[in-house]
């Protein structure tokens, strides 16, 4: 570990996002400081910093292990991507960029007219969900917006479904990373990405 405290705790908040089942970049953060005994007071990493440091993780400690599963998230995402094709769907988060671990889901974005329409096709074909609702921010300065959304399970892997309106495929919500536009894969580039 490098002696920059921030840096320290970037690496710190990877190992607890590679090693443990917390998804949130900032609580990562936090416990990453408290774990290495640093002020409250201390400047914490940017996102960005963090992720940096779990592909960094990833590519050291995750070997083929790593990439077999990121790649196996992806054919699961792509099988439910077709099972949900009427309503647009685009693969985001930790798969479609490639720092997937263990604990990660699937995340799915749909546009449709409305949230039962995606529920509706879940009942048709027989697959038990939960729903719940996800806050994201859809511009820089605005407050967070709750989104429908739904979780399920596909052989052993979780995918979860945020529901957006069709006009929402023009405009994606900001990324917790980075806080730039999510990027959104469409099927074409999932396929892409498996072929490489």
């Amino acid at each position: 570990m490098t002696g920059d405290p921030t840096r320290r705790v970037a690496e710190e908040a990877a190992r607890i996002i590679f090693d443990e089942a917390v998804q949130d970049y900032g609580l990562a953060k936090r416990k990453a400081r408290d774990r290495l005994g640093l002020p409250v007071t201390l400047a914490l990493p940017k996102n960005t910093e963090v992720e940096q440091a779990l592909m960094s993780l990833q590519a050291l400690f995750g070997g083929t292990a790593h990439i077999e599963r990121v790649e196996s998230m992806r054919r699961t995402a792509l099988e439910a991507m077709r099972a949900l094709a009427a309503f647009s769907p685009r693969l985001v988060g930790p798969v479609l960029a490639g720092t997937a671990t263990e604990h990660s889901p699937v995340n799915l974005h749909v546009f449709a007219d409305t949230p039962e329409d995606v529920l509706m096709t879940l009942f048709e074909l027989r697959i038990p969900f939960d729903t719940f609702d996800r806050r994201l921010r859809t511009r820089a300065g605005a407050g967070y917006q709750e989104f429908p959304a739904l979780r399920f399970i596909a052989g052993e892997t979780p995918v979860e479904v945020t529901v957006f309106p069709c006009h929402g495929v023009r405009q994606a919500p900001l990324s917790p990373v980075d806080g730039k536009p999510i990027r959104r894969a469409a099927e074409a580039e999932v396929i892409s990405l498996l072929a490489n």
